[in-house]
């Protein structure tokens, strides 16, 4: 069984099939702190400063000790750790995404550390060493964590009060949108809501004038891009999805790995495609269509319904259309979950990197699925 996709006449509004497992994680809070005792957050001076030491032969650290000791302290307490944020960050920027931003180690870090690597001709590795920090921090720019001052539209939204978790049920809003600034806010800046939490304890989120630290990426934007303006430079001539280690990864037609990106790709149930294909076209901000003959699991009606656009329709705010029928690459209501859950067969990204493809992909370049 593959999950299908009908297409109209336009892509604009599109009956897609294939996407998370249903279900979105209910509402968020405002963003304030659970009220608990908890250590304090990493300052944004401490991810700034933060700098990578070697192990000495014996063991102890290098000039860097005392930095070492804090990330070692806010492991063991629970928190994000400096370094890891500052490093997060610096990947983001040179599109090697490392997922939601959220200062902890993990594979989808892992992977884009090793990409990263690679294609600055250093060995593969799926943990930090000197040479790769010392080209990533090499890069410069703006400062890793910056203020971000919430505007009235960003208080005022408008906001879904709850996304059910029923897909009959999400078909009977008028949005799919967001549920809260702190959402919202997260996604925007590519970071975990725990990391915004985080680091703006007991700060509020739905508040006008509240100054928060968040992340130093490029926003994500919700405009819809031009189609004069698109595919934009550097352009995408290739794709290779991953199978085995769950990402894509996009080349020029020089065959120069662009941008990695971490991705949740089929399940044992309803896998991915294998072989060769091409990318027919891009939707932003589609619509979603069910039609019954997908049976997945947990929707008990058989008649087809449609759910509105928006960040948290089932495939996000992006479809990116493959020449075999049913099958995409697309955004999600659940970038936390990339990389670690299943789909029902298509590829899932964050809606970040989601947007980002599609904004240098060619309409006609090739996609590959690679076993292992």
């Amino acid at each position: 069984m593959t999950c299908g996709l009908t297409t109209r006449t336009s892509l604009a509004v599109i009956a897609l099939a294939c996407l998370a497992v249903p279900g979105v994680a209910a509402a968020q809070g405002s963003g304030k702190g659970s009220g608990k005792d908890e250590p304090a957050p990493p300052s944004a001076q401490a991810i700034r400063d933060a700098t990578f030491a070697e192990p000495l032969k014996d063991g102890k650290k290098g000039a860097s000790q005392d930095e070492t000791k804090k990330s070692a302290a806010s492991k063991a307490d629970d928190q994000p750790d400096p370094l890891t944020i500052k490093v997060q960050v610096l990947l983001d920027r040179a599109r090697f995404f490392p997922g939601a931003i959220d200062g902890r180690d993990g594979e989808n870090l892992q992977g884009a550390l090793s990409a990263y690597a690679v294609a600055q001709g250093l060995p593969a590795t799926k943990t930090l060493t000197k040479d790769v920090f010392d080209k990533l921090a090499g890069a410069g720019g703006d400062p890793v964590v910056t203020d971000y001052t919430i505007t009235e539209a960003d208080a005022a939204g408008p906001y879904v009060e709850k996304i059910p978790p029923k897909m009959e049920a999400q078909a009977d809003l008028e949005s799919m949108g967001y549920t809260n600034p702190r959402e919202m806010l997260a996604e925007r800046f590519h970071m975990s809501r725990d990391l915004l939490s985080q680091l703006n304890p007991d700060k509020p989120l739905d508040k006008a004038g509240t100054v928060v630290l968040v992340a130093g990426v490029q926003p994500m934007s919700l405009d819809k891009p031009k189609a004069k303006d698109l595919p934009r430079e550097p352009k995408v001539d290739r794709v290779e999805v991953d199978k085995s280690s769950r990402d894509v990864r996009a080349f020029d037609k020089a065959g120069k790995l662009l941008a990695y990106y971490p991705a949740s790709i089929g399940s044992e149930e309803k896998p991915a495609p294998s072989g060769e294909t091409k990318v027919k076209g891009v939707a932003f901000d589609p619509s979603y269509t069910y039609d019954p003959k997908y049976r997945f699991k947990g929707v008990k009606t058989h008649k087809k319904f449609s759910i509105r656009p928006g960040p948290n329709n089932p495939v996000g705010l992006v479809w990116i259309d493959l020449a075999i029928p049913s099958y995409g690459i697309h955004g999600t209501p659940e970038p936390e979950k990339v990389g670690k859950t299943e789909s029902h067969g298509c590829i899932r990204l964050t809606n970040w990197n989601a947007r980002d493809l599609a904004a240098h992909v060619s309409r006609g370049a090739k996609v590959s699925f690679k076993e292992d």
